[in-house]
């Protein structure tokens, strides 16, 4: 499930249930890639890994048991890592070792790094072969980012979560706001200009106008609502863009003066859920997984979603976050591995994994998945954004560590460490020397 990077940690209490998960699904199989020779006669024991929630781990026993059912020749030992920061690292390790498992998950700020070591397998052919369950063009093209290079696709996107505005009824009357954003966007009216004139009104009623997590979602949906670009033929742009620059502005602005709240340096006392269900702020960034924290809010009919507005009104790609499913070069039965991997992001697999998470389906034809429930009232934006939005740009990605280290520099100019002409002249030099 994706996740801002402050979400991506997983509960003490999922390293127990994980471990009992491990135990029942992985037979006497271990060792390297595919250690698979048999865990029983005839059987192949496929390793895949990845972090998650509880919750999600719930999701992938389902998954794993109706699968071995219908694959009896097939032993799932799924392996997780506590903490999403330690699982990439580890990850490399294994793959240098060659004691990595036959399929495993891939962050979007870290596929890049990935595909250039050249230790994943190109999915092409077997994504369009007569065993796959899972075709290249079922899936949106945005959503690939740094998984697909030079026409080769090395990570299927196995869920998503869509970057959207929540915003609380309530909170905006309160302020003196008649006019609905969903109905705004409807008409072709959400512009930027309309949303921060909403956000000076919450902060003129003594609210915050919006909550955001510093990351890449929130952050370049703000420069693309403005009108400018992030990367350009290559180069890093977003500094030097007039109206990128202008965005960045914005919002260390905003920041300044309280107008937006960064979610990750609130305390956890009074944390972003806390004042958004308080009514402290108007809108919150995120994506599906808000629903389990406005349910916590009482009155869901309070809460409803619009995309991040643009410069004219009209719709606007908007970031989606996502992660991918790779199959190891190194796999000893890249057979059995690839059977696992496309069903699990197939449109039954995401069906059956999604039904009651908090992620929106990566492939055509789940939809219902967002849908059913009619929640939030306007759960058809997340598909919208989802179907024209992008992933992480590939030129970033492709550097290790490039995005973390943009987010550490920005944050230095949101919390007034470092004053804001002086930020962007010391994150383009950063950027320009990482990828020079």
């Amino acid at each position: 499930m994706s996740f801002p990077p402050s979400k991506k940690t997983l509960a003490a209490a999922a390293l127990a249930l994980t471990a009992a998960l491990a135990t029942a699904c992985s037979g006497s199989g271990g060792g390297g890639a595919g250690a698979g020779g048999p865990a029983a006669a005839g059987k192949v024991t496929i390793r895949w890994s990845t972090w998650g929630s509880a919750e999600d781990v719930a999701l992938y026993k389902a998954f794993n048991d109706d699968f071995m059912k219908r694959h009896p020749n097939i032993v799932l030992k799924m392996e997780t890592v506590p903490k999403y920061e330690d699982y990439h690292p580890k990850l490399l390790t294994q793959l240098t070792s060659k004691t990595a498992p036959d399929v495993f998950f891939v962050g979007d700020d870290n596929i890049g790094k990935f595909v250039a070591s050249g230790v994943l397998t190109p999915l092409n052919d077997r994504l369009a072969g007569p065993t796959s369950k899972s075709r290249p063009e079922d899936f949106f093209e945005g959503v690939y980012g740094g998984a697909k290079k030079d026409g080769k696709i090395y990570g299927v996107p196995n869920d998503t979560n869509p970057e959207v505005l929540w915003y609380g009824k309530k909170a905006l009357q309160e302020a003196g706001i008649t006019e609905d954003p969903a109905e705004l966007n409807a008409a072709g009216k959400w512009t930027m200009a309309k949303y921060l004139e909403m956000n000076a009104k919450l902060k003129a009623a003594g609210k915050a106008g919006s909550i955001f997590w510093n990351w890449y979602g929130s952050t370049y949906s703000v420069i693309g609502g403005f009108g400018g670009k992030v990367w350009d033929g290559g180069r890093f742009v977003a500094t030097t863009d007039p109206k990128s620059r202008e965005a960045l502005s914005t919002l260390a602005k905003g920041y300044a003066d309280k107008t937006f709240l960064s979610a990750d340096v609130l305390p956890a006392s009074n944390g972003a859920n806390t004042q958004f269900l308080r009514g402290k702020a108007g809108f919150y960034a995120g994506g599906r997984w808000m629903i389990e924290v406005v349910k916590k809010g009482g009155d869901q009919a309070n809460y409803d979603i619009v995309p991040f507005p643009s410069e004219t009104g009209a719709p606007m790609p908007g970031a989606v976050a996502a992660s991918y499913l790779a199959l190891n070069k190194d796999s000893r039965t890249p057979d059995e591995a690839f059977t696992f991997l496309t069903e699990f992001v197939s449109k039954e697999g995401q069906l059956l994994r999604l039904k009651s998470g908090g992620a929106v389906p990566s492939i055509k034809g789940a939809e219902q998945v967002v849908l059913e429930g009619g929640y939030p009232a306007h759960a058809q934006t997340l598909l919208d954004v989802r179907d024209t939005g992008f992933a992480n740009y590939p030129e970033e990605v492709a550097v290790p560590g490039l995005t973390k280290d943009i987010n550490d520099e920005l944050m230095k100019v949101w919390t007034g460490k470092v004053g804001f002409d002086e930020g962007m002249t010391k994150l383009q030099a950063l950027v320009d020397g990482k990828i020079g």
